[in-house]
C-alpha cells in the first residue's frame, strides 16, 4: 500500500471542483459514466486490432445504487488501469489519458469521449469519499485500489476484481442525499446518457404484477447504443426519423419534415434536425435542440453553433469538433463553431429549396408552419436572405401562393401608383377586415394574408431590399386612395370642411384610449359615406416597438384612427344642408365677428414687422392681446356651435356609428343606442 499527495497546484481544488467546476450538480454521472464507456471504447478499439484477446461481445457500463451504503457505484468491462496508470491519470489532475490514446490510435478510433480533463473529479461534488477499484487489461496486472476523501491525500493499494475493468464508488455526503433516490439517478441517466454507444445498465426492468409493480430477471438498459443520427441516411426510411422524433418529444406533434446532417470536412458534424409545426408566434423554448459530443450528451442551449433563427428548430447535433470547456457545458466562441453555424444555416436552406422544387404543392400546404423559420432567418441572416428569396412565398385572400418574383408580375400592370410604386395591399385579420379586403377586391386588386407576428419587421426588410415597392394595409386607407393613380377633384372648399369637423368629431367616442382625426376625401358617391383607416406609418411604428428597445416611445402612445368622411356622398352633403339650415345666420354672425377680429389682428402684426419688442407701443400690444382672446373666445363658440349640432343630428351620428360599427368598434350602451336608433329611422 501507498499513500500521498495528488498533484494539484493548490488544497483549495476541491472545493472549486465542488462548488464552480459544473454548472450542475447531476453532472458528475454523466461525467464518469461517460468514463466508463470511453475506457470500453478503448477495449473494443484494442480488441479489433488483435491487442486483446478477450471478449468484448457482452460489454457494458452498469450504474448501481445502494442506498444503505449510501453509494453510487458505475462499472465497466473496459481497459482499466494499473498502479502506475492510476498515479499518472488520477493523481495529476488534468491529464488526460485519451489524448494519448488518441495520438496512438487516431486512424483507427472515432469515438473516444474521455478527453476533457477533470471529469473525473466531478464525483467529489457529491461524494465524502471515491474509490477506484481497476484491474488494467494488461497480462498478469494486478487490481488496484484508489481511495480519497476529497483533499490532496490518497491511498493505493492491491486488492481483487475477477474481471478487467473499474469501479468508481462514490460516498454520497450528507448535503447530497437526493442522489440516493433511484427515480433521480434515473431521470439523470436519462437525461446524459440515453444515446451512449456502448450498453448502460441501471437495475432491472420492472413489470406490473398481482397489483403491484416487481422487479423482472432481465437488465435495464438505459440508452440506445445506435441512435437514428450516427445511422447513415440511405439506410433510415421516413419512420425511423419520426420514431427517433417521438423517442426525443414524446409529448409533441410530429414534426414537419427533417434535414439530415453527415458532414466529416472541414469539420465532424452529424445530426437530425426537426421543423416543428409552431403555427404562428415565436412564444417557444429554444432549448429543444440537444448537443452531443461523440453522443456523450452536453447541453441544449445551443446558441452560438446554431445560428439563432435555427434555436426554433428540434433535433439533436453531435460534433467532437465543437470546443468545450471544461465541464462541456459552455460553447466557446471560435472559427470552428461560426464555420458550423454557417454550414447548417446554407444545410437548412439548400433542404428547403429542394423540397420546393421537389415537390411545390407539398411545400405549400406546409408554409404556413414554415413561415415563421424563414422570415425569422431572413431578418437575422443576411446569407440565408439570399438563399431564400427563391422560396419565399406570399399567400392571397384566394389561398393562392406567389414567390416574389410571380406576384410581382401579377400585380404590375394594376397596382402601380401614379408614383411608379408597386404597391402590395395586405391584411392581417380577414375577417376583421372584410369590408377593406372587399372594397380593394372589387376594384381588381389582389390582396396578401400577412399575419403573423414577424410581419411588420419582414415587410420593412422587404421595402428597404427593393426599390419602388411598397407594403399597404387595406384598412391604412379608403379602397380609392390605397393605391392613387391620379388626382382626385375635391368636392368640398376648405372653409366647409373646416365647419363639419367639429359635428363629426364631436361624435366619435370618447372613452377606449383611441383618438381619432376626422379626414375628409373623395370617395366617390357609391361608396360609403364614411370609413375608419388605421395610418400605416404609425401602425407599423407601434408594432416595430416590440422588437426594438428604441422605439418603445411609439407602443406607449394612444392609438390613432382616422375617420375619414366621403366628401361625395349624398348623405354627408344632406348633413352639410341641415348644418346650414339650423346654424346659418349664426355661423355667418359668428364668422363676421372672427373675420374682423383677424383683419385688426392682421394689420397689428403687420405693423410691428422689423420693430424690436420695446419699439412696439404698449397700448398696441395690449390691444392685440385683448384681439386674440377674442379670435379664441369666437373660434370656441363656433366650435361649441358646431358639436352641439353634430351631438343632436340622428343622420351625422348613425353614419359614424356606422363607420364604428364596420370596424368593432361600437359597443356596449353606444351599440345598444345605434340599434334603437336604426328603428326609428326605418319606421
Amino acid at each position: 500500500m501507498s499513500t500521498g499527495k495528488i498533484g494539484v497546484t493548490s488544497e483549495n481544488l476541491f472545493p472549486i471542483i465542488k462548488k464552480f467546476l459544473y454548472s450542475d450538480h447531476d453532472i458528475f454521472l454523466r461525467e464518469i459514466v461517460s468514463n466508463a464507456v470511453d475506457a470500453t471504447q478503448k477495449l473494443r478499439v484494442l480488441a479489433s486490432k488483435g491487442e486483446y484477446k478477450g471478449d468484448m461481445a457482452e460489454a457494458k457500463v452498469r450504474v448501481t445504487l445502494d442506498k444503505e451504503a449510501k453509494t453510487i457505484t458505475v462499472s465497466d468491462n473496459g481497459i482499466g488501469m494499473t498502479g502506475m496508470e492510476v498515479e499518472k491519470y488520477i493523481n495529476q489532475i488534468a491529464f488526460s489519458g485519451a489524448n494519448e490514446f488518441l495520438d496512438k490510435y487516431k486512424n483507427d478510433v472515432n469515438a473516444i469521449i474521455g478527453h476533457f480533463g477533470l471529469g473525473f473529479y466531478s464525483s467529489f461534488m457529491i461524494s465524502s469519499r471515491v474509490e477506484i477499484v481497476s484491474r488494467s487489461w494488461q497480462e498478469n496486472a494486478k487490481a488496484v485500489k484508489w481511495s480519497c476523501e476529497g483533499n490532496p491525500e490518497y491511498s493505493l493499494e492491491e486488492t481483487e476484481r475477477s474481471e478487467v475493468g473499474t469501479d468508481i464508488i462514490m460516498y454520497v455526503n450528507s448535503d447530497s442525499e437526493e442522489f440516493l433516490d433511484e427515480g433521480k439517478i434515473s431521470q439523470i441517466l436519462d437525461k446524459y446518457c440515453k444515446f451512449l454507444p456502448v450498453p448502460v445498465v441501471f437495475g432491472k426492468k420492472k413489470t406490473w404484477k398481482d397489483g403491484k409493480e416487481v422487479e423482472t430477471d432481465e437488465d435495464n438498459q438505459i440508452n440506445e447504443t445506435n441512435p437514428a443520427w450516427t445511422i447513415k441516411p440511405a439506410d433510415l426510411k421516413d419512420e425511423d426519423y419520426l420514431n427517433f422524433y417521438r423517442r426525443l418529444y414524446p409529448m409533441a406533434e410530429d414534426p414537419l419534415f427533417n434535414i439530415h446532417l453527415n458532414v466529416d470536412y472541414p469539420f465532424n458534424l452529424t445530426g437530425i434536425l426537426y421543423f416543428p409545426r409552431i403555427k404562428n408566434n415565436l412564444e417557444v423554448q429554444k432549448n429543444k435542440i440537444q448537443l452531443y459530443s461523440n453522443q456523450v450528451f452536453v447541453t441544449d442551449s445551443v446558441e452560438g453553433i446554431v445560428p439563432e433563427f435555427l434555436t426554433l428548430l428540434h433535433g439533436v447535433l453531435d460534433s467532437p469538433d465543437i470546443p468545450l470547456n471544461v465541464s462541456r457545458s459552455y460553447l466557446q466562441s471560435d472559427s470552428n463553431v461560426r464555420k458550423i453555424s454557417s454550414h447548417i444555416s446554407k444545410k437548412v436552406s439548400d433542404r428547403l429549396s429542394q423540397i420546393f422544387k421537389d415537390n411545390r404543392e407539398d411545400f405549400e400546404k406546409k408554409w404556413d408552419d414554415l413561415k415563421i423559420f424563414i422570415e425569422y432567418g431572413m431578418l437575422t441572416d443576411e446569407k440565408f436572405y439570399e438563399r431564400s428569396e427563391s422560396f419565399f412565398l406570399l399567400k392571397n385572400t384566394e389561398k393562392q401562393y406567389f414567390t416574389l418574383e410571380e406576384y410581382e408580375k401579377l400585380i404590375k400592370e394594376n397596382q402601380t401608383d401614379k408614383e411608379g410604386n408597386l404597391v402590395y395591399l395586405y391584411t392581417n385579420h380577414p375577417e376583421e377586415q372584410y369590408t377593406f379586403v372587399e372594397a380593394a377586391r372589387t376594384k381588381g386588386y389582389d390582396v396578401l394574408v400577412m399575419d403573423d407576428m414577424l410581419t411588420t419587421p419582414m415587410i420593412n426588410k422587404l421595402e428597404q431590399k427593393y426599390d419602388k415597392k411598397r407594403f399597404v394595409r387595406v384598412d391604412s386607407d379608403v379602397a380609392e386612395h390605397l393605391i392613387q393613380k391620379q388626382e382626385v377633384k375635391e368636392e368640398m372648399t376648405w372653409e366647409e370642411k373646416q365647419e363639419l369637423s367639429p359635428v363629426f368629431q364631436s361624435l366619435t367616442p370618447a372613452n377606449g384610449g383611441v383618438t381619432y382625426i376626422v379626414d375628409f376625401k373623395n370617395l366617390g358617391a357609391e361608396s360609403q359615406p364614411m370609413v375608419i383607416t388605421r395610418s400605416e406609418w404609425m401602425r407599423r411604428m407601434k408594432d416595430m416597438s416590440q422588437f426594438q428597445g428604441g422605439m418603445s416611445f411609439y407602443g406607449e402612445m394612444p392609438e390613432s384612427l382616422n375617420l375619414v368622411v366621403n366628401t361625395a356622398h349624398p348623405l354627408v352633403k344632406k348633413v352639410m344642408e341641415q348644418k346650414d339650415a339650423d346654424l346659418g345666420e349664426k355661423l355667418q354672425s359668428l364668422s363676421a365677428e372672427l373675420d374682423v377680429r383677424k383683419q385688426e389682428v392682421s394689420q397689428l402684426e403687420e405693423a410691428r414687422k422689423g420693430k424690436k419688442d420695446e419699439e412696439v407701443p404698449q397700448a398696441d400690444k395690449e390691444k392685440l392681446e385683448i384681439l386674440n382672446k377674442e379670435v379664441s373666445t369666437l373660434e370656441e363658440q363656433k366650435r361649441n356651435e358646431l358639436k352641439a349640432f353634430g351631438q343632436s343630428n340622428k343622420l351625422a351620428r348613425q353614419m359614424v356609428d356606422l363607420a364604428l360599427l364596420a370596424n368593432g368598434l361600437l359597443k356596449g350602451a353606444d351599440l345598444d343606442k345605434f340599434v334603437k336608433r336604426s328603428v326609428e329611422l326605418i319606421k
